[in-house]
Order: C-alpha cells, then structure tokens, then sequence
C-alpha cells in the first residue's frame, strides 16, 4: 500500500522480487462508493439531527472511538469526553457511538455529559452513511485505522487518538496527526486543523482508485495461460 512497507516484508524475511508496490485497494472501495454515499442530510433526519448543521459554515467535527485503550481506562475516557465538551464550544460534534463505547459511557457515568445539542450522538452507522458525514466534515477525530487512510485521501484533517499508527503514510502524506490520550494534545491538534483550510487532498502514490487493477494486472501475468 505504500513503499516503506517492502522494508518490513524483507525483515520478514520475503524475497523483494515476490513483491509489488500496487496501492491501497481500500481506497478503491472508498471512490467507488463516494458517488453512492448516503447523503449527510438524510443520515441527520434519520437520527433526529436538525440538517441545517450542514450547512453551517464553521462545519462540523466527526468523532469515533471504540478501541479498549481509549474506552476502558474511566480516567482516560473522561478525558475525553472533556476534550468534546470543549471542541463542542467550538464545532458542533457528530458522534456514532460504539456498543462497547456506550456501555463504558454509561458504565463510568459519563454518559450525561455527552447530552448537549452541540454533541449529536446517534447509533453506530453503516459505511455508506458514515462516509456521507466523513466527506463533509471539517476535521475528524478517530482511533480507527480505516478512517485515518480514508480522511488522507479525501484532504480532510484527522485527529487520531493513539500514540502509533500501522498507516505511517497518512501521517508523513497526509494530514493526519498522532495524539494519544493527552487532553493539551488533542485541543492542541483539533485548534490547528480548524484553523487551517482545507485544501486539494495530499494523495499517497497509487491512492487513486486503480489498486485492484494493478493487482489483477500481475495477477494475469503470474498464473499460466
């Protein structure tokens, strides 16, 4: 998916000529399905969110969280959910929340102080619906692998709440900056990303939707005929 991973395939100990830099395939899924998206609008009525936050011209944080270092730690995870308290003063949140998130919500007693109507909570979303809300938004803040390449492909600033990331492209490429847990950090990261414009997306070589066409290229060229 990115030239800096045929290192730590030799490591492993894979013979270089066994591999082939062709792209990421997930981001063939993600413009296939960009035209397809479920339109943010929509996903708002669905969930009772007046729509018109839409089209505010501040925009609109993205927020998702579900990994154990993040929800588990009572400490941390009021942390957090300071650190949306704060940005919602600024941005309003949209926030689908994870099973195992919301049963740690409601198990620390934290649950509460995510009721404002500048942090909209709302089911876990389908792809397509989440993908909808992920490409209008002004900055996302994660701990999930996925949405850190999705937001580098479409230019959109990422937050990621951990302190390491197996996608290095989208730090180094991308806008997506590493915070872990700390609160100044966060604040720190998500008051730059709001300060900047969003711009052309900095894509990553072979980010381009033709993954699987490379792939099906050497494919056809290794089995025999």
């Amino acid at each position: 998916t990115e030239r800096s991973a045929a290192d730590y395939l030799v490591r492993e100990g894979i013979d270089i000529e066994r591999v082939h830099f062709v792209g990421n395939v997930m981001i063939d899924t993600l413009h296939y399905n960009l035209s397809r998206a479920q339109p943010i609008g929509d996903t708002l009525a669905e969930y009772g969110i007046d729509p018109r936050i839409a089209d505010d011209p501040a925009g609109f944080a993205l927020v998702t969280l579900h990994r154990p270092s993040n929800v588990d730690d009572p400490d941390i995870l009021e942390g957090i959910v300071g650190c949306l308290g704060q940005i919602s003063c600024e941005l309003p949140l949209i926030f689908p929340i994870h099973p195992r998130t919301r049963a740690r919500l409601e198990d620390f007693g934290l649950m509460e102080r995510m009721a404002s109507n500048r942090i909209m909570c709302t089911p876990p979303m389908g792809y397509l619906q989440l993908l909808g809300v992920m490409k209008e938004s002004r900055v996302v803040l994660t701990d999930s692998g996925g949405i850190q390449e999705e937001t580098t492909a479409l230019g959109i600033p990422c937050v990621t709440l951990r302190e390491n990331t197996e996608r290095p492209i989208t730090v180094t490429e991308g806008g997506n900056v590493l915070v872990g847990h700390d609160p100044r950090r966060i604040m720190a990261a998500v008051g730059e990303a709001i300060s900047r414009r969003r711009g052309e997306p900095r894509r990553p070589e072979y980010w381009d939707g033709k993954a699987s066409q490379r792939i099906a290229t050497i494919l056809r060229d290794w089995l025999p005929s």
